[in-house]
């Protein structure tokens, strides 16, 4: 099947489209296109995560997000299967009352391209026990598993996530997967905030190239309980976000740290938390690390992610996802188109050992095109 992957992730800086080629025995990426959020439409979904949006306008933004999938959908070749994961706008994995909302109404889609769309994924993993995340972790295995090797695929989004899939011994691997905490959630509000709204990330970490680390802040921040908390983990903007930002930002101030300082430092803090988070909780040091994601493109922050793990005692290889045959951008959406063909096809699409659910359960619910009525 040809099917569409589409992915809008915590950084909310627009949406990533990648059409796949999915059998039993392959999965191939055929085509990958993306498309920024206007201005005013990010707005609204930055005050909809951050629980600034009333109800009638995060009902309102639901459909218009959907109308905006479509719109962009369209764009590229027809599909006969779509993976939507929609906007994640709350995410609390809490054992005793958890909850999770991805909005952007999936009829829009079936209606416009007339094929049938999955999305909803991760409220039946909560269901079952589990965090609803991460729900990517089948496609790293699937794409990324190699015999005799430890790979890890860390995707650095708006949130870092990371697979180990360790394939040393035994006829199958053994996988562990969990939020290691932000990646370019701060970053990217910190640009945001200081450059007046011009400016979206930091580039190439041309800002945190420009600063000092202030060694004292990124200390603090790593006491985080978050970061000692074992796998099975997920965590969000709810976290990491808003609220972590503005007390991240008035302690800057009181430090009196310049923007480039400030950039540098929170740079440097997701580097050191996802290496911290690989020395606590990985079985050992990975062969090679993949890397997805915008974060990914970050010259600095691949480099203080280097940097951290060999401080961790952890010699490893960094490899850009496009070298193993996948560009950055692709993976997150692939794993959608992915999981999208594992639920059309009956197939559980999450691992209990990874999510922390009861059991394995089809994730995703279909909304199917309707048919010409007399």
């Amino acid at each position: 099947m040809k099917v569409l992957g589409i992915m809008s992730g915590t950084s909310i800086d627009g949406v990533d489209f990648a059409l796949c080629r999915i059998d039993e025995r392959r999965c191939e990426l055929q085509a990958l296109w993306s498309v920024k959020f206007p201005r005013a439409l990010q707005q609204r979904l930055h005050a909809a995560a951050s629980g600034a949006a009333s109800s009638w306008e995060v009902g309102q933004l639901h459909h218009d997000l959907g109308r905006f999938y479509a719109a962009g959908a369209a764009r590229g070749p027809r599909p006969q299967l779509i993976g939507l994961h929609g906007q994640t706008i709350f995410h609390n994995p809490d054992r005793r009352a958890p909850a999770t909302l991805q909005i952007g109404e999936p009829a829009w889609l079936a209606e416009a391209l007339r094929v049938p769309v999955v999305s909803n994924f991760r409220a039946a993993d909560l269901a079952a026990g589990g965090q609803g995340a991460p729900l990517a972790t089948a496609f790293h295995v699937r794409v990324f598993g190699q015999r005799g090797r430890h790979v890890c695929v860390n995707n650095l989004g708006g949130i870092s996530n990371v697979t180990s899939i360790d394939w040393r011994r035994g006829p199958r691997p053994k996988v562990l997967a969990f939020d290691t905490g932000p990646a370019n959630v701060l970053m990217d509000l910190a640009v945001r905030q200081l450059s007046g709204g011009r400016q979206h990330f930091d580039r190439n970490g041309a800002w945190a190239a420009r600063g000092h680390v202030c060694e004292a802040l990124v200390s603090g921040w790593l006491k985080h309980p978050f970061f000692a908390a074992p796998p099975p983990k997920s965590t969000g903007r709810e976290l990491f976000g808003e609220p972590f930002f503005a007390r991240a930002m008035a302690e800057s101030m009181r430090a009196r740290l310049s923007k480039y300082d400030l950039l540098a430092t929170l740079t440097a803090f997701t580097a050191r938390s996802i290496a911290l988070n690989y020395a606590r909780h990985l079985p050992g040091a990975p062969d090679a690390v993949v890397l997805a994601g915008g974060g990914g493109e970050n010259g600095v922050l691949r480099t203080d992610l280097a940097t951290a793990l060999l401080s961790a005692g952890m010699e490893t290889t960094l490899l850009p996802s496009a070298e193993a045959g996948w560009p950055s951008q692709s993976i997150e959406p692939a794993a959608f188109a992915w999981l999208a063909w594992l639920r059309w096809t009956r197939r559980a699409g999450n691992l209990p050992g990874t999510t922390g659910a009861r059991r394995a359960v089809l994730c995703g619910q279909v909304t199917e095109p309707n048919a010409q009525l007399p």
